[in-house]
């Protein structure tokens, strides 16, 4: 039986355009990330082959690690050697495609004001956090939260919800999962963690060995930045269990 198609809609034909815009980069230059098939685009909408599934498990960690240590070595090796982690891409069209300091610097100031970062020692420890970790291989960042992939009845891992696409380091999307798990479903073992990013590193580095950067000092920089982006999101989504960073600099 053909399932009908999901269709999304979106608040202005930009978004929509955008988001087509991101589902086809991503289809050029990341090729092991399975999306659905896009069958029509409306003005405001757009018609997805319907994929039955569930989200990921703390249990599929190791073979989504391997997943994204594959996406963001095809799409470095593909288009983003040349990139800049400070500098907006461009798609094909010449569209922005936003960098990695700017759009999360606006963030971190925004999460002060909204009172997640205690003081001004926090504000400024966390965007020196940010500056640290705006090194190394490019990669990108799609919010690989759970939700955002389907296992299908058959194993095979399918990727929605790309409409938002920016620059980021190795390993940044990697701790947003782990990150999105730890809010779902609680604490992840050091054995996970570590088994997590080995995956990774090693499906990255078949496509230039100076991709194999994530160890697990990298990783819980980047925890801590997740911790503090995504703290208005706790109590909403299923996200039940605090992630907690320790702020460099705080009280």
């Amino acid at each position: 039986m053909t399932l009908p198609p999901f269709t999304k809609h979106y608040e202005t034909p930009e978004r929509a355009a955008g988001a087509v815009r991101h589902y086809r980069w991503i289809k050029e230059h990341a090729k092991p990330l399975r999306q659905p098939a896009l069958h029509e685009i409306g003005p405001a909408s757009l018609a997805f082959e319907r994929v039955e599934g569930r989200s990921v498990r703390p249990d599929d960690l190791p073979r989504m690690a391997e997943l994204l240590g594959r996406a963001h070595g095809a799409a470095w090796r593909s288009d983003l050697q040349s990139a800049s982690l400070g500098t907006p891409h461009h798609f094909n069209d010449g569209t922005p495609f936003d960098d990695y300091l700017g759009p999360r610097e606006i963030a971190l100031r925004r999460r002060h004001e909204q009172g997640y970062l205690p003081n001004k020692v926090a504000l400024y420890a966390m965007l020196g956090l940010l500056e640290e970790t705006a090194q190394g291989p490019l990669a990108f960042y799609k919010d690989s939260n759970p939700r955002n992939f389907i296992i299908t009845a058959a194993g095979d891992i399918v990727t929605v919800d790309t409409d938002d696409l920016s620059l980021a380091p190795m390993g940044y999307d990697l701790a947003k999962l782990i990150a999105t798990l730890h809010l779902t479903y609680g604490s992840l073992t050091d054995q996970a963690v570590k088994a997590a990013f080995c995956a990774y590193n090693t499906a990255a580095g078949c496509y230039g060995s100076q991709l194999d950067v994530t160890n697990r000092g990298r990783l819980d920089d980047f925890l801590a930045l997740h911790a503090v982006l995504t703290a208005p999101y706790f109590g909403r989504n299923g996200y039940h269990w605090p992630l907690r960073s320790h702020l460099r600099g705080t009280p």
